[in-house]
């Protein structure tokens, strides 16, 4: 799956949503930030659940949040295919793995690119989806940092949906084609473009 994240894009928030709504995305990623955990704040929620409430594309929603449940809570009414948080964001995970689990949604964790593979195990029973982060949360556009391609084959067999998400272009996506990835999450090289389409069958050809 193509999964299409908003964060940089040339066209307005809105516009952008409905631009990847009506392209051949799997998924609208969806990157909420609170300013405290990655430095970015776009926490304007109500809003964007307005903005997001129509689209009957699923949606692939990334918390990079202190404490994200009451976002969750906000949010879960919504379209959604998956809601992954980040471990050192919470006190609370296993709450929120039930809460989510409850509502018939997937559950993933993201893991950065200094963290180490291995705090997952105590979750990796209990959760769909793991998000392998391959830039640092915050900004879009960055580059893609090839060291976290070394944690993807610890998830084989472990029963989870494997997803990587940062600094995804027609070249970055080039080393991943000997890797078991559900999931690949791009940004700016498709919002950035005037042809979405073009660019994200351009990187599912290529991932092939």
């Amino acid at each position: 799956m193509i999964a299409v994240s908003f964060l940089k894009s040339k066209y307005s928030r809105v516009d952008t949503i409905q631009k990847i709504a009506e392209s051949d995305a799997d998924l609208i990623h969806v990157d909420l930030l609170d300013g405290i955990y990655a430095g970015v704040n776009n926490l304007d929620i109500d809003e964007l659940i307005k903005e997001l409430s129509n689209t009957k594309k699923k949606l692939d929603i990334h918390l990079m949040v202190k404490e994200p449940l009451e976002i969750i809570k906000k949010l879960i009414n919504l379209n959604i295919w998956a809601i992954t948080f980040h471990l050192d964001a919470t006190t609370k995970p296993i709450e929120i793995i039930e809460y989510i689990k409850s509502h018939n949604i997937k559950v993933g964790i993201a893991i950065n690119p200094d963290e180490d593979i291995h705090i997952l195990n105590e979750y990796l029973d209990l959760i769909h989806y793991v998000l392998i982060m391959s830039v640092f949360p915050g900004k879009g556009g960055q580059e893609f940092i090839l060291s976290v391609l070394n944690k993807i084959p610890y998830l084989y067999n472990k029963n989870v949906l494997i997803g990587i998400d940062g600094g995804i272009n027609d070249e970055s996506i080039k080393y991943l084609k000997n890797y078991q990835i559900d999931n690949i999450v791009s940004g700016s090289f498709i919002c950035m473009s005037d042809n979405y389409n073009e660019q994200i069958n351009r990187l599912k050809n290529i991932s092939k």
